[in-house]
């Protein structure tokens, strides 16, 4: 169990308070998730403002004491908090505190200017919007915004960009604390993927990208059903019938990484969901998600998440809530 606290203010943006609200909120136990203690907290307890001028107040009755224990502390943005004003004292000490103690600081969207303010983001990598990115740059010229990231994690603090990229963030912070198969089972019920590839210049307009096509859609699905196989680019250019050239450009302009990337990240996923929810040896894990050697597997798995397999088994191992198989690899289509 984790205790969850989600910071609001005048002006919340109603989709991320209730992204919060879903992944780290809905009792899922019924199907292996743990229960969390999750509650929405307010510097002055009372009606708080929804933005967009839909005339809905969200009753708040708790204060912010219940920060101070949270494991996680979540950030939503504000329609005002991009602008011009301070982050309030309180809101500012909360977050540095938690910082101090080691607790997790989620930030959404432009929850990340309210950070920055106090003081808790200073040298970090950040992600926000990418229509804010450059004013909060501006604003804070220490900070390293990362224009194209979904999200950022960067010591205890993980930072999304706009709107939907707060579901992806908050995932990865249950994959994190609670396993990759309870972020699979909520991602399932949320009919969305655990894990999204590319970053956010493929929605955005103007200077940062254009939105591309998803013209290697069939083969991405024919290569997460093959990850135990060997996969050449050239391989995968005449299965794809490009030249390699087209196809290692077209393939990193439409997942937002190269071929290798790509599968690694893949595999590590995969070899995630078969420690968690199987007790087969580390070959065995290794075959079956690609990397052929448990010595290759422990070196990806171990980059990439910070902790060996052994590790990551001892903490997460649990047994398939129901007799469905393990949690397929969701590719999504963007």
């Amino acid at each position: 169990m984790l205790k969850v606290a989600c910071i609001v203010d005048d002006d919340v943006n109603i989709f991320e308070l209730g992204v919060a609200a879903e992944i780290f909120g809905t009792d899922r136990s019924d199907r292996g998730v743990p229960r969390n203690d999750f509650r929405v907290v307010t510097p002055t307890p009372g009606p708080v403002r929804v933005a967009g001028g839909l005339g809905l107040p969200v009753m708040v009755e708790e204060g912010l004491g219940f920060a101070d224990e949270a494991d996680v502390v979540i950030v939503t943005p504000y329609e005002e908090c991009s602008a011009d004003v301070e982050c309030s004292v309180p809101v500012a000490r909360v977050l540095q505190r938690a910082v101090e103690r080691g607790a997790r600081v989620l930030t959404m969207c432009t929850g990340a200017f309210v950070a920055a303010r106090a003081g808790v983001l200073e040298g970090r990598r950040v992600a926000t919007h990418w229509a804010h990115a450059d004013a909060l740059a501006a604003e804070f010229p220490q900070l390293v915004v990362e224009r194209d990231a979904l999200w950022v994690d960067d010591g205890p603090i993980t930072s999304s960009a706009g709107t939907a990229a707060a579901i992806d963030a908050a995932l990865h912070l249950v994959r994190e604390l609670q396993g990759a198969q309870v972020a699979a089972t909520i991602a399932r019920s949320m009919v969305v993927p655990p894990l999204r590839d590319g970053g956010q210049s493929q929605f955005a307009i103007g200077p940062v990208a254009e939105q591309r096509a998803e013209t290697l859609a069939p083969l991405i699905d024919w290569m997460v059903e093959h990850l135990d196989e060997e996969h050449s680019v050239a391989a995968l250019a005449r299965r794809a019938n490009l030249s390699e050239r087209t196809f290692a450009r077209r393939f990193r302009d439409e997942l937002g990484a190269t071929p290798a990337a790509w599968l690694t990240s893949q595999r590590v996923q995969r070899a995630q969901q078969l420690l968690e929810a199987t007790d087969l040896g580390l070959d065995a894990v290794a075959q079956q998600s690609g990397f052929g050697q448990a010595a290759l597997l422990r070196h990806h798995f171990t980059r990439q998440l910070g902790v060996s397999p052994s590790a990551y088994r001892r903490r997460f191992a649990c047994p398939e809530p129901d007799p469905q198989p393990v949690a397929e690899t969701v590719v999504a289509r963007h």
